[in-house]
């Protein structure tokens, strides 16, 4: 069966590859040094595979048909797609896939009453996915099985619900019949409000609470508090990629370590790193 052994998450701002140098120097070291710690766990986690949960920035889907979750099912993911690689500062990488992970996931996850579309080798990946996978699995050691989700387009999925996916494909994961080294990353946030009125700032005051929350460990709290309506109140269209850190939540127990936080107006959004020493039993 498989076995999940790490779980993270971080901002995937596309500041912190396109226009990395004009932040602060030590928001750029706090930022290395943060993800050169993520990579670190992983290395010593010893996955076979990333599950990394993000959010789909209508690349991939139109916004008036926009799936809930979406996993990528082919046997190598390609990106950044053509436009964002420049934009992104950043060259052409493939990953291996796990196919049969992902199939599984698909079709576990329908019998336990989780719809989830999926996407082979046309999968488009812009920041979402290219931006941890530059700091965290550069060389590809690990395989990928991406799962993007709709933060986007009303109804936008409330926190409790991605929570309880999280548990789902928690449960599905350890099912799945191969030995299997699973590492959950997600990624997202924090504060930021792409293209909207507040596109230059970012919400200090939210971020550090958030993260408190985290540290924390209590998830009851976290879900009770953390509203839908708090995160667009935070900035609206793009704080809530913090759903996908609450999908990574239900495979955790315990306060989060906070590797790094920096209110990083010049990447356009309010930037951190996270880790998770234990895991949900």
């Amino acid at each position: 069966m498989a076995q999940i052994v790490a779980a993270m998450a971080m901002t995937h701002s596309p500041g912190l590859t396109g226009w990395f140098d004009r932040a602060s120097e030590e928001y750029q070291q706090l930022a290395l040094g943060a993800t050169a710690e993520m990579r670190r766990r992983l290395e010593a986690a010893r996955p076979d595979v990333l599950v990394m949960f993000s959010n789909d920035h209508l690349l991939n889907w139109p916004m008036n048909n926009t799936p809930e979750y979406t996993v990528g099912i082919a046997e190598a993911h390609v990106g950044p797609a053509d436009w964002f690689d420049e934009w992104l500062g950043m060259e052409k990488y493939r990953v291996p896939g796990e196919p049969g992970l992902a199939r599984f996931l698909v079709n576990e996850g329908a019998r336990r009453g989780l719809a989830l579309a999926h996407l082979g080798g046309e999968m488009q990946f812009d920041d979402g996915i290219s931006v941890p996978t530059h700091y965290l699995n550069p060389d590809a050691r690990f395989r990928l099985v991406p799962v993007t989700m709709n933060c986007t387009v009303p109804p936008i999925p409330r926190p409790e619900r991605a929570y309880w996916v999280g548990i789902v494909l928690r449960e599905v994961i350890r099912a799945y019949p191969a030995p299997l080294r699973v590492a959950v990353v997600a990624t997202g946030g924090l504060s930021h409000e792409p293209g909207g009125p507040r596109y230059f700032w970012v919400d200090e005051d939210f971020d550090r609470w958030f993260l408190d929350l985290l540290k924390l460990g209590d998830h009851e709290r976290l879900l009770r508090e953390c509203t839908l309506e708090r995160l667009e109140a935070a900035g609206s269209g793009g704080t809530a990629e913090l759903l996908a850190w609450i999908v990574a939540l239900a495979f955790t127990r315990g306060p989060a370590d906070v590797l790094a936080y920096m209110p990083a107006v010049a990447w356009r959004s309010g930037t951190g790193m996270v880790a998770w020493t234990e895991l949900a039993a």
